[in-house]
């Protein structure tokens, strides 16, 4: 699934593509993906609506439009397989396109979904229904005692404290492993069990690999993350953890090891993170 660093990565190619456009009329293939919307409800809830901005919270992308000065807004969510890109309208569509929103200067907006998880809702950002998200772990609100308060009383292991969108939101299973590593933290250690020294490392670390993945466009470990313009992200080529079992720690040649936590699958170094 898309985290953090793929969906901004998504985002920021997007909207200088969007921004500006008018929806002429929608286009709906699968109609789960929009709450059971077919072609005709869309188009008659986004017809006419100017996009102004593509904003993100969490793993969720927000469109901010209006229709005839009242705001008209809508969120996707990716979930495991989705894809934006913007073609020509009389493009060929892929044979996976859910949702296609065709605006009125030639220019289409795809939402292509293999699996078919993935979602569009409308509705303002107060509206479209999120769940309780936490803190952007980007944010420079979200500080090590921040995050220390909230989990010091907490007896779940911090890998899934991490990837607990209430707590903090956007961080999913690559990044939660990864930043770990760096903070040299065992996924198991528990939150009562972290101090607050511990916890100004791990929230320095999570900051430190998502903006390391966000200059590398993210990272595309299958064939389903590609960016807008089509390009797969790079930041697999820095992975320390993930998906590494087996393989010598980059650091001291212990073999990565998997394990599930939380029915997630984890990795990690045992000598390098037994803090």
């Amino acid at each position: 699934m898309p985290e953090l660093p793929e969906v901004e990565t998504v985002r920021r190619e997007l909207e200088p593509l969007v921004v500006g456009q008018s929806i002429a009329r929608a286009d709906v293939r699968w109609e789960r993906t929009c709450a059971g919307l077919d072609s005709q409800g869309l188009t008659a809830q986004l017809a006419g609506v100017h996009l102004r901005a593509v904003q993100r919270r969490a793993k969720y992308l927000l469109f901010r439009g209006e229709r005839a000065g009242a705001p008209c807004d809508f969120s996707v969510h990716l979930r495991m397989t989705g894809r934006l890109t913007v073609r020509e309208a009389s493009a060929a569509c892929d044979p996976y396109l859910r949702v296609r929103l065709t605006f009125d200067s030639g220019l289409a907006l795809h939402f292509d979904d293999v699996r078919k998880f993935g979602r569009l809702r409308l509705g303002t950002p107060a509206e479209v229904t999120l769940p309780a998200l936490g803190p952007e772990p980007l944010d420079l609100s979200w500080s090590g005692r921040a995050w220390w308060e909230r989990v010091r009383t907490r007896s779940r292991p911090l890998k899934a404290l991490l990837l607990d969108q209430s707590l903090v939101a956007g961080v999913g299973n690559i990044y939660a492993d990864e930043a770990l590593f760096r903070a040299g933290l065992s996924p198991w250690k528990k939150g009562s069990e972290l101090s607050l020294q511990a916890s100004e490392d791990l929230v320095a670390a999570v900051r430190e690999v998502l903006h390391a993945a966000l200059a590398e466009d993210g990272a595309s470990f299958d064939r389903f993350y590609r960016t807008p313009t089509g390009n797969p992200g790079r930041f697999q080529a820095n992975f320390q953890v993930y998906g590494r079992t087996g393989a010598p720690c980059h650091r001291c040649a212990t073999a990565i090891v998997r394990a599930v936590i939380g029915q997630r699958s984890t990795h990690h170094c045992p000598s390098c993170q037994q803090g």
